[in-house]
């Protein structure tokens, strides 16, 4: 390695990252967390937003379990778990997607990421806490889940005449991400079968003849000819490669982990920016025009999902190309999102790499991708410490 990046990606996450979220994030008056942050902290909207809810407890509770239990994580997790309990769910179940600052409901949408991102939260503080009143809450919601994408009617989306039946790959995604938290806790041999079909679903969207992941194929795995069928989003493609390594290499499948690092490799290439570097937000895998107004902004997100991605492929296979790539991603992303002034990231950037919003978070960019990549990063290079 070219650069001491455990001692870089640990002064990342413990001196810019998590302190920013700590002193401007944790709302103390009634609980949960603000996201709209600008890039000095300073609030410009108190609405809270579930999925960063969520994930903001689920990685609270992470830090407690995985690095310190003498940091005060816990109780910052549980305040927001506390929130999302008393004001996160309808008298139906369903989670909600925004809520004000008091917990009143603002929206609610008709996809089940809401309800991940909750079992995502309950699960993590089941292993913090041992309190099991969060695992059984984990498990209600995880079956709703289930249930509601066996049944999407359920949620209030009519198939309509002339809709195409269509498989997107964020929806087995989040069932291999949930099931790698539950399966930490629950032994239930229900989710083996659940495990393996969301596999065979989530490969159905790799095209390796092409080495293309598509955001959207028919439900056999077939190519669909529209701007829809033909998305591909390289940083989705390189977090759904990271899941399915750490799957293969938690059953030993040396066959999934060849595909899941071909398809970071592959997912790498095609969404880099030959001109300005940077991965892509969207493409069209037949190079037309994506319906995407924002396809060539380059966002936080996939940056962190690459630098952790290629680093885990590189470590299961040693091949130094991985590496290569990861250093590449490393200088273009510091160089650009990190703040060394307020900490933190910034998100959004047009292609050339220049900002296009100063803020910190919103409704979709909480504590979660950046502190998650780090955290990851930083446990695979201490394992890869110690073999050496």
């Amino acid at each position: 390695m070219n650069k001491d990046y455990l001692q870089i990606y640990r002064r990342e996450l413990f001196e810019r990252c998590i302190p920013f979220w700590e002193k401007h994030s944790v709302d103390n008056e009634f609980g949960g967390y603000f996201t709209c942050l600008d890039r000095d902290g300073s609030l410009f909207s108190t609405d809270k937003y579930m999925w960063l809810q969520g994930r903001a407890v689920w990685m609270f509770a992470r830090l407690h379990n995985e690095v310190s239990q003498d940091k005060g994580w816990l109780e910052l997790a549980r305040q927001g778990a506390d929130f999302i309990r008393k004001h996160g769910r309808n008298a139906e179940g369903r989670v909600y997607f925004s809520l004000d600052r008091q917990g009143r409901p603002i929206h609610i949408q008709r996809k089940i990421f809401s309800e991940v991102f909750y079992v995502m939260a309950m699960t993590e503080m089941a292993r913090a806490t041992g309190n099991q009143d969060y695992l059984e809450e984990a498990r209600e919601v995880f079956w709703q889940i289930y249930d509601y994408w066996q049944h999407p009617g359920k949620l209030g989306r009519p198939q309509l005449a002339g809709a195409r039946r269509m498989s997107s790959l964020a929806e087995p995604m989040v069932f291999l991400c949930l099931l790698e938290e539950l399966n930490r806790l629950d032994q239930d041999s229900r989710f083996d079968g659940i495990e393996k079909q969301m596999t065979a679903i989530a490969l159905r969207h790799y095209h390796r003849d092409r080495g293309l992941v598509f955001e959207h194929v028919d439900p056999d795995g077939e190519l669909i000819d529209t701007p829809q069928g033909r998305l591909q989003c390289p940083g989705h493609a390189i977090e759904m490669g990271w899941f399915l390594a750490r799957l293969g290499r938690k059953n030993q499948d040396e066959e999934l982990v060849g595909i899941a690092t071909e398809i970071i490799d592959k997912s790498f290439d095609v969404g880099w920016d030959p001109d300005h570097g940077g991965l892509f937000y969207f493409l069209d895998t037949e190079n037309r025009p994506p319906l995407q107004l924002e396809w060539n902004m380059k966002l936080w997100w996939p940056a962190t999902e690459a630098l952790y991605a290629l680093l885990l492929a590189w470590s299961l296979t040693g091949e130094k190309r991985f590496l290569e790539k990861h250093d590449r991603m490393h200088d273009w992303a510091f160089e650009r999102f990190s703040d060394p002034d307020h900490g933190e990231w910034l998100g959004y950037l047009d292609r050339r790499g220049e900002p296009t919003h100063q803020l910190k978070g919103g409704e979709w960019k909480g504590f979660f991708h950046l502190p998650r990549a780090l955290l990851y990063s930083i446990q695979l290079l201490e394992q890869q410490e110690r073999l050496d």
